[in-house]
C-alpha cells in the first residue's frame, strides 16, 4: 500500500519570505502581452492564488484559510479589468496606484498610495495601473470559496481579443495556453467562453462614494477601532477589516464585512516586544516599515520592510521592534472572528 509521508514542519526560515527574493511570474495570466500590460510580473506567496500560468513558483503552499499574492509593475503599466467570485484586498506597499471600475473601468477611479488598504467588493469589474514614476509593488490577499480555492478571474470581454492575438489562450479549465511558446490547445480541451456584454452588464456598479467606503488611507489609521494587543505598553493594533470581535476587544474594520479573515495595523515603538505568545489560527505578518525581529521554532530572525512570515498556529512567537525608529506591520488571521492571543507571558 503507497502511503502519503508527512511532511515535516517548516522551519522558522522556511516561513519568512524576504522581499528581495521574490521569485516573478510574468505570464500569470491572459493580458500579459497584451501592449500596455506586458511587463507586470506577479507573485503568489501564500497559496496558489488565482494564477492561470500552472508554472507560477508558490513560495509558501500550505492552507492558511487565504491566500497572498502580490504584483509588482513599473510606470504605466496596467493591469486588465476583470471580478473574483471571493474577496480582493490590496495593502500598497510603494508607488502611486490608480484603480478604476466598471466593465472598462467607466464607473470611476482613484489614486492610493503607500500604506493605503483597499477591499474590493465580489462581482465588481476592477482594473489598476501603475501611475509613480518608478516601479510600484502591492500585497494582495485573496479569500477563499467554499471548497478551500480562490476561485478564477472573470475577465471583462474586451480581454480576449486582445490576448489571443497576442498568443495566449484560455481554457474553460483554468490553464492558460501560450502559442508563441509553441504550446497548442490540447485535442478535447475547450477555450474558455468569455461572458457576454450583456452578463457583464450585471455586475455590481459603484460610486466614487461606494469605493471610497472600501478603503482605509494611511492617514485614516489613527482614527480606526483599537484593541487586540493595544493592552501593551507602546503597541498599538487598529482593526482595518473584518467584523467586531469580543474575543479580542476590537470592534469593526471600516470593511466591516466578512472576508473570512481580518487584516490589522500594527504599530511598535522603538525597543518595544510583544512577549511571547501563540495564536490558534494562521497569522501572517508583512513588515510596510522598519525592522521586526522575530522569536519561533527555536530559532530568530529579522524581517525588513516587504518581507513577510507565517507564523504556525499553536507555536510561540515573539516580536520585538530592536530599531530606533517605528515599526509598523499589516497582520493577516485566520477567520472572522480569530482567538485572543494566548499564553502571553
Amino acid at each position: 500500500m503507497n502511503r502519503q509521508l508527512k511532511q515535516p514542519p517548516l522551519k522558522l526560515a522556511q516561513r519568512i519570505i524576504r522581499f528581495n527574493e521574490l521569485v516573478p511570474c510574468k505570464t500569470a495570466f491572459i493580458d500579459a502581452r497584451t501592449p500596455g500590460s506586458d511587463k507586470k510580473e506577479n507573485f503568489c506567496l501564500i497559496g496558489a492564488g488565482v494564477a492561470e500560468n500552472p508554472g507560477q513558483f508558490i513560495h509558501i503552499n500550505i492552507p492558511h484559510g487565504f491566500d497572498i499574492g502580490g504584483a509588482r509593475q513599473p510606470h504605466g503599466c496596467k493591469n486588465s479589468h476583470h471580478s473574483h467570485d471571493t474577496e480582493e484586498v490590496f495593502m500598497i506597499f510603494s508607488g502611486a496606484w490608480k484603480f478604476t471600475w466598471g466593465q472598462n473601468g467607466e464607473d470611476g477611479e482613484t489614486v492610493l498610495s503607500g500604506g493605503d488598504v483597499i477591499s474590493i467588493p465580489t462581482q465588481v469589474f476592477r482594473g489598476f495601473e501603475n501611475v509613480g514614476p518608478d516601479d510600484g509593488f502591492m500585497f494582495s490577499i485573496l479569500g477563499l470559496a467554499e471548497d478551500g480555492g480562490a476561485g478564477r478571474v472573470i475577465w471583462a470581454p474586451y480581454v480576449f481579443a486582445q490576448a489571443k492575438a497576442h498568443g495566449l489562450i484560455l481554457l474553460e479549465d483554468g490553464r492558460l495556453i501560450d502559442t508563441v511558446a509553441g504550446e497548442k490547445v490540447p485535442a478535447g480541451a475547450a477555450e474558455y467562453r468569455p461572458i457576454s456584454r450583456d452578463e457583464a452588464a450585471a455586475f455590481q456598479r459603484l460610486s466614487l462614494a461606494d469605493m471610497e467606503n472600501c478603503i482605509v488611507r494611511k492617514n485614516e489609521i489613527g482614527k480606526l477601532a483599537t484593541g487586540g494587543l493595544s493592552h501593551l505598553d507602546d503597541v498599538v493594533e487598529c482593526a482595518v477589516i473584518g467584523c467586531a470581535n469580543p474575543a479580542e476587544q476590537i470592534g469593526a474594520g471600516k470593511m466591516a464585512w466578512q472576508h473570512g479573515f481580518q487584516v490589522r495595523h500594527l504599530t511598535i515603538a522603538p525597543g518595544t516586544a510583544i512577549p511571547t505568545h501563540r495564536r490558534a489560527e494562521e497569522e501572517v505578518i508583512i513588515v510596510q516599515s522598519g525592522g521586526l525581529a522575530v522569536e519561533a521554532l527555536d530559532a530568530q530572525a529579522e524581517l525588513s520592510a516587504g518581507d513577510v512570515f507565517t507564523a504556525p498556529p499553536g507555536e510561540n512567537r515573539r516580536y520585538e521592534n530592536s530599531t530606533d525608529k517605528i515599526l509598523e506591520v499589516l497582520v493577516v488571521r485566520r477567520g472572522n472572528h480569530p482567538a485572543a492571543a494566548q499564553g502571553l507571558l
